[in-house]
């Protein structure tokens, strides 16, 4: 073989070398061949500097950047344990907890990762063509269940262990278990919601072996409970969106006729659900009035089939893609009251958004857990993460929000608590009807915007499926949309202060106002913040007052921000005072209480909610070119 090949020039003059090509047996020579006696070509001194190139003898090089490692959630999250060790000392639980954390790192993430890359699938007909409508899910789906059992995710919260901080110590360990459960805290939380609706209406026949069920330690005997309210209408206006129909039987039971459009953890073992009761005439009762509580068994036939429901698809969602939820129609039998559909699940509704609102904390310790170990592994122009300032900044923003909304919701499950157990004060009573919405509706936004910070922390690699980290932010989308959306919650911020005739917002202003701070200087700025707040919160109630109502309700969402934050920087700076707090403690406080903890009258300043303001924001959502 003759010939030579032309070198191709880049910058520098160097000629490219295709490295990991083995040396071919004929030697071809490149144009500039150096003349016989002068020594060795340059081609030669080039194959030779290949042979310590890091390309040369591999396929895909030699670096491999390792991944974020999960470590045990419990003896990882100082708040947690700060908190635990200041209002729970016990030993057994924090004992139990630490061996709950060293499970779930070492067994239950793998199960919940399973979940996800196996979603459940419907089938309809068995091989033989009879209408079977079974929902298959993983296996790690069903071993969620088992574990949740034997832990005692929802029993711990009837059992009554650590009385008034049963219900802390029940959600301290599902806020650890939560991000690596595959999103097995949703039919946990619609079960828990479902045992206090029947505890708070009387544990009698037909549904006292289901809150037996309900609240058990044992595997065999546990059930999950659906919670299937919403109808094709959808939203939570379920007084004129139900159209589910219930026609008496003689026996004294229901026949349901409806369609049940969003029904989460479809494959429950029970169901809680509303319609309307029909008259001898055919005829129901419209509004909220009409409606009744219905408890319904899941069971199937001898021959497989579903009695009673008819699963008509699953739905394809953005996330919580591990649990099965789907169209179907069903039947059952009464449980409440009739008429009083509305207020039966009232109780229900508290625990599912206390629910949602560990699930929002727990993905933004998660995410941040995994992000500060990730920071000590990566290396970005020519040192680690977390030896970059703006990075480590970026990363102690996501901490202070993480552990103002940890304080908050850990506080709201410390009145439901007190509340259950019958100390609480009226004062109590109305914080918790007041927060229960206003803990719901923040950490779902909080926990969106904490999650997607967090995948960025990541670069790349937050983007790809098979990190697990993008399902991190698909499944915190729903956090602000399930159990009611922002604005809807923020609207029943507003009916709670006028049915309570304005004394849920005067128990708020003697709980929040900040006491025995004074003395650490330190936290001083923390402190004057949430004092002005305070009073600037209190002005606008007071202006807000002698407002037409849809004044108020223009600014119902600012108002509910500004009573999360506050509340959360007095419990920053509460629990930066005890006598066991780090500098952290009293760092995070002082960071969260630089932001504007009172929007509403920032906003109020502004005019955002002058009469003029609702027809020009119309003008300009539907602006149009002439």
């Amino acid at each position: 073989m003759s010939g030579s090949l032309l070198s191709r020039r880049v910058a520098g003059g160097c000629r490219r070398v295709w490295c990991g090509i083995p040396r071919p047996l004929v030697h071809i020579r490149s144009a500039s061949v150096a003349e016989p006696g002068t020594g060795r070509s340059d081609e030669d001194q080039l194959w030779e500097a290949a042979s310590y190139l890091p390309f040369s003898r591999a396929r895909i090089g030699s670096f491999f950047q390792e991944r974020p490692v999960l470590r045990n959630p419990f003896l990882e999250d100082a708040l947690l344990r700060g908190y635990l060790s200041r209002h729970l000392p016990q030993e057994a639980a924090l004992s139990d907890l630490c061996a709950f954390g060293e499970r779930v790192a070492n067994e239950v993430d793998g199960w919940g990762r399973e979940c996800e890359v196996t979603p459940p699938q419907l089938v309809h007909f068995d091989p033989w063509g009879r209408r079977v409508d079974h929902i298959v899910t993983s296996p790690a789906w069903k071993r969620m269940k088992d574990f949740s059992a034997r832990e005692g995710l929802v029993a711990s919260g009837y059992e009554g262990s650590f009385w008034e901080w049963s219900r802390v110590y029940q959600m301290s360990k599902l806020y650890i278990f939560s991000p690596s459960s595959g999103l097995y805290t949703c039919p946990l939380a619609m079960t828990d919601g479902a045992a206090k609706v029947i505890q708070s209406i009387g544990v009698s026949w037909p549904v006292d072996e289901a809150f037996k069920r309900l609240t058990t330690r044992q595997p065999e005997l546990f059930w999950t409970s659906g919670q299937w309210m919403t109808e094709r209408q959808g939203g939570s206006d379920v007084a004129s969106g139900t159209e589910t129909v219930a026609v008496p039987q003689s026996d004294g039971s229901y026949k349901l006729h409806g369609f049940k459009w969003f029904t989460s953890a479809t494959d429950a073992d029970m169901t809680l659900t509303l319609a309307r009761v029909q008259d001898r005439t055919g005829a129901t009762t419209p509004g909220s009035k009409g409606l009744s509580l219905f408890y319904a068994e899941v069971s199937r036939d001898e021959d497989g089939r579903l009695r009673g429901i008819e699963v008509q698809r699953l739905k394809d969602k953005l996330g919580t893609r591990q649990m099965p939820t789907a169209e179907l129609l069903l039947d059952g039998l009464p449980l409440s009251e009739e008429g009083r559909g509305v207020a039966s699940i009232a109780n229900m509704l508290t625990i599912t958004r206390i629910h949602n609102s560990i699930s929002a904390a727990a993905a933004m310790r998660r995410v941040v857990q995994l992000a500060r170990d990730y920071a000590t592994r990566r290396t970005a122009f020519g040192k680690l993460l977390k030896d970059h300032p703006l990075h480590m900044q970026t990363l102690a923003r996501m901490e202070v929000e993480t552990r103002g909304a940890f304080l908050l919701v850990m506080d709201v499950c410390r009145l439901l608590g007190r509340e259950e157990c019958g100390m609480a004060t009226q004062l109590d009573t109305h914080l918790l009807r007041l927060l229960t919405p206003v803990v719901k509706l923040y950490t779902g936004k909080q926990a969106v915007a904490v999650v997607s910070e967090g995948l960025e922390s990541f670069g790349g690699q937050g983007y790809i499926e098979d990190t697990g980290l993008p399902g991190l932010l698909r499944d915190a989308q729903v956090l602000s949309i399930w159990e009611g959306t922002t604005n809807v919650l923020s609207l029943d911020v507003l009916r709670c202060v006028a049915r309570s005739s304005g004394m849920v917002l005067e128990a708020y202003f003697t709980h929040t106002k900040v006491r025995g701070a004074s003395s650490v200087s330190s936290l001083a700025p923390a402190v004057k913040a949430v004092d002005s707040a305070l009073s600037e919160l209190q002005k606008f109630v007071q202006v807000a007052a002698t407002r037409d109502p849809s004044y108020l309700e223009l600014a119902a969402r600012d108002l509910a921000y500004s009573l999360a934050r506050i509340y959360m920087g007095a419990l920053l700076i509460d629990h930066a005072c005890w006598k066991g707090a780090s500098p952290s403690d009293t760092y995070a406080a002082l960071r969260w209480c630089e932001q504007d903890l009172c929007p509403v009258m920032t906003k109020q300043a502004r005019g955002c909610y002058d009469p003029s303001t609702p027809p020009l924001d119309a003008a300009l959502v539907y602006d149009r070119p002439t």
